[in-house]
């Protein structure tokens, strides 16, 4: 098969087209012929060499991506060789074949093409889990994102605001602000505006959800209302900082979070089935969708990288596995 592997540690120029032996699938898996794959700044740290994937998951960097079922490991009687899913994946996206837990499979919703699809299950099930499941998000709270024209910022404002919650987001520029208020949120451009200012004038925030870290995060608790909470899911800025938490005590301030690969397969399944019964049938009626950036080759995947780091998407960046064409929503 092909493939994209990391050279070395390093820039977007280390990421190399290459041959590897297509997967065989274990019991409980089966292997995706992919057509697409997601695009994810975890892929980047990979890259890096500052998120190593876990013991036996594959040393290719893609979370996430969407094709047809090619084989079924033992005792896999959910899906059948032909469907067509979209997967969250332990690693080993960027190729034309991987092998995923088939507990981490959905169905393409219905209406929605595999470019789409591929973008739905690292962001979806980042955002389910962090912000409902860990995060408690209930309807009438206010609720801040942070990134929110990023790929989990948009699926975050949209999911909240079905879900009865009031929106705030973050963002850089008039252009993405405008994205995040399209989508149903109050923005803040945090380059002209205080959003902690903001959301104390408003009453605080019950909900943050955040992956910047570093100087932001004493300026969330600033935000948050009394017993809110802070849901943690990346440090872009670092995860170190000096602050005073005697507010955690005196306002009942909750801080947690979470990152997504290390998490067993058992609890990312149980995330799998919340998603299938509560948001893909949003999926399918169009009440939510991923908001897309850059289709690139799978030979391109540095440019993507370059792309992504740069900050100037909006949405989900998508690679383009497969060079066949469809027919009869078929892979040939």
């Amino acid at each position: 098969m092909r493939a994209i592997e990391i050279s070395t540690p390093g820039g977007p120029e280390v990421l190399t087209l290459c041959e590897r032996d297509i997967p065989r699938p274990r019991a409980s898996e089966v292997v995706i012929r992919l057509a697409y794959a997601g695009v994810n700044r975890p892929d980047a740290l990979q890259r890096a060499g500052a998120y190593n994937p876990p013991k036996g998951a594959s040393d290719l960097p893609g979370l996430e991506g969407a094709g047809e079922v090619a084989a079924i490991g033992e005792g896999v009687t959910s899906l059948k060789v032909g469907d067509l899913v979209c997967a969250l994946l332990p690693g080993g996206g960027y190729a034309t074949h991987v092998a995923t837990p088939a507990a981490h499979c959905l169905p393409v919703p219905d209406g929605m093409d595999l470019k789409q699809a591929a973008c739905l299950p690292e962001t979806f099930f980042t955002v389910w889990s962090n912000v409902f499941m860990r995060g408690g998000l209930a309807a009438g709270e206010r609720f801040l994102v942070h990134g929110g024209s990023s790929g989990i910022g948009t699926t975050a404002i949209q999911l909240a605001r079905h879900f009865g919650a009031r929106v705030f987001a973050t963002a850089g520029s008039d252009d993405k602000c405008q994205v995040c208020a399209d989508l149903g949120a109050t923005a803040i451009n945090y380059k002209t505006e205080t959003f902690e200012d903001v959301l104390r004038a408003e009453g605080g925030a019950d909900l943050i959800l955040d992956m910047v870290g570093g100087s932001y995060i004493p300026r969330n608790l600033k935000a948050l209302a009394d017993d809110g909470r802070l849901v943690q899911i990346a440090f872009l800025q670092g995860p170190k900082v000096e602050m005073n938490f005697v507010q955690m005590m005196t306002r009942r301030l909750t801080l947690t979070g979470s990152t997504l690969r290390p998490q067993s397969d058992l609890a990312k399944a149980r995330i799998a089935q919340a998603l299938q019964q509560h948001v893909w049938p949003l999926l399918a009626s169009g009440v939510v969708g991923p908001v897309m950036d850059l289709e690139f080759a799978l030979a391109d995947a540095a440019k993507a990288h370059a792309r992504m780091e740069a900050g100037d998407h909006i949405g989900k960046i998508v690679l383009r596995i497969d060079e066949g064409q469809m027919r009869g929503g078929r892979l040939l």
